[in-house]
């Protein structure tokens, strides 16, 4: 009998135990959010405040070294609470020292870390944050190498004890053309069902094209030196395909739960693009390279190894990822973003090129015609409405659709921080994200990783 009431006390104690913890993971999650911003080397840092929201807090907390990086940070929220249109009232707190990781954690004002800065060091300041109970708000990418996927590994394993969140800014998802061609993926009388592929055409294909030189919030962006180094900004293979390889996973495999098993990695390859020491001061604002970018002068030239393309497998699905960097846009362009899905009735293709006037825009080769337009128009009146209302679609000839969505959705990169941002809220207060989410966040690094050993590999 002892031993009975000893169990039933035993698990009325682990049940206040557990409730004590969901309340306290409760508490942490639904209070006010507020943010504090870590070494701010990265503008994307800043655009997380271009908006105000409901759910967070006005004054924001700004740990990080002195410098031109956190002034920049500083400038542009000025700029958005100075501005005529729908001025932010953000109240900045800072703290500048060497030892900001430290202070951030001893302080603690806030409960969610903001951080957009060098690649090299994210990974441990993310570690830190979460094994203080913070949760995380992260630029891509979180990880650059094989030591920063093991530490993500830790990472994630420890906000799951503690009960905090931690998420990555995949910006891309909410731009108009790819949800819009993850939609149309969806209908199989649009679009059947994605091929196999071949190592030659694959079935899903993303390539994106940059420039160092950029305007940012109408402003010429001034780059950190630092950003030119591979050591701290990570290979163009771990950086900018973080956002495509994210997106072959959620357009082609959506709120599927995946592994790392499910890939394999075929082909990677990685090289420079060559900057002049003009070019180099017209984008950072210096006189000449600084010594630690030595290593990767040639000829008086820094060879930045910001290009990468990457073909592996994907639950069997070919898969082709390639970014590249050149130095400036020709004058009234600017980054580029292409993709194609192919299905078995239909290829789903976004081109955004001169006959574009440069602005992303979704096509329909049709593959097979039986029935086709009668799919499409059926999708135009129902699921499309429902999510793109006004969308339509013009036929160019008996096999090219264009598929025209409104001005409305077409809102820029800059503002898709406020989407992901107000995502990331509201999972905040419900307390946890998709299950999909983290296991296929761990996909997507060991993704990006294995390519980068792969490629350097090759090289030695």
């Amino acid at each position: 009998m002892k031993y009975i009431i000893h169990i039933l006390l035993l698990g009325l104690c682990i049940g206040c135990g557990e409730k004590k913890k969901m309340d306290k993971m409760e508490d942490k999650n639904t209070e006010n959010v507020k943010f504090m911003t870590l070494d701010p080397g990265h503008f994307h840092a800043a655009l997380v405040q271009k908006t105000m929201y409901k759910e967070v807090d006005s004054t924001i907390h700004v740990f990080a070294p002195e410098g031109p990086e956190v002034q920049d940070f500083l400038s542009k929220i000025n700029a958005y609470n100075s501005r005529e249109e729908k001025p932010t009232q953000w109240n900045v707190e800072t703290y500048f020292g060497d030892d900001y990781l430290g202070q951030m954690i001893s302080r603690s004002p806030g409960n969610v870390m903001v951080v957009a800065g060098k690649n090299s060091n994210k990974i441990d300041y993310v570690l830190e944050a979460v094994k203080a109970g913070l949760n995380v708000y992260a630029d891509k990418p979180l990880v650059i190498d094989q030591e920063g996927f093991e530490k993500l590994m830790q990472a994630l394993k420890i906000s799951k004890e503690k009960g905090v969140l931690i998420y990555d800014i995949m910006t891309e998802r909410f731009e108009s053309t790819t949800a819009m061609q993850k939609l149309l993926s969806t209908l199989p009388n649009v679009f059947g069902e994605l091929v196999d592929g071949t190592l030659e055409e694959p079935a899903i294909s993303k390539e994106s094209v940059h420039h160092f030189f950029k305007y940012v919030s109408g402003q010429p962006l001034v780059r950190p030196p630092w950003f030119f180094d591979v050591n701290e900004e990570g290979d163009g293979i771990v950086d900018v395909t973080t956002h495509l390889v994210d997106l072959v996973q959620w357009e082609a495999f959506p709120s599927e739960i995946l592994d790392s098993t499910d890939i394999s990695m075929l082909s990677a390859k990685r090289w420079p693009t060559i900057l002049t020491n003009s070019e180099f001061k017209k984008v950072t604002g210096l006189e000449s390279f600084p010594t630690y970018l030595e290593k990767d002068i040639v000829d008086n030239k820094l060879n930045v190894f910001c290009n990468g393309e990457m073909i592996y497998k994907i639950k069997g699905k070919h898969a082709k990822v390639s970014v590249i960097w050149n130095y400036r846009a020709p004058e009234g362009t600017g980054d580029t973003h292409y993709s194609i899905m192919r299905g078995t009735k239909s290829n789903l293709i976004i081109k955004q090129g001169q006959a574009e006037d440069f602005k992303p825009t979704l096509y329909i080769e049709v593959l097979d015609e039986l029935n086709f337009e009668k799919g499409l128009g059926n999708a135009l009146s129902n699921e499309i409405t429902e999510l793109f209302p006004g969308t339509t679609a013009d036929k160019l000839s008996n096999s090219i659709w264009r598929i025209n969505i409104p001005d409305e959705f077409k809102i820029g990169h800059e503002a898709h921080f406020a989407q992901v941002t107000q995502n990331y809220l509201d999972y905040l207060k419900a307390g946890e994200l998709p299950k999909w989410e983290i296991p296929n966040m761990i996909t997507k690094y060991y993704t990006t990783t294995e390519a980068y050993k792969m490629a350097k590999g090759k090289e030695n």
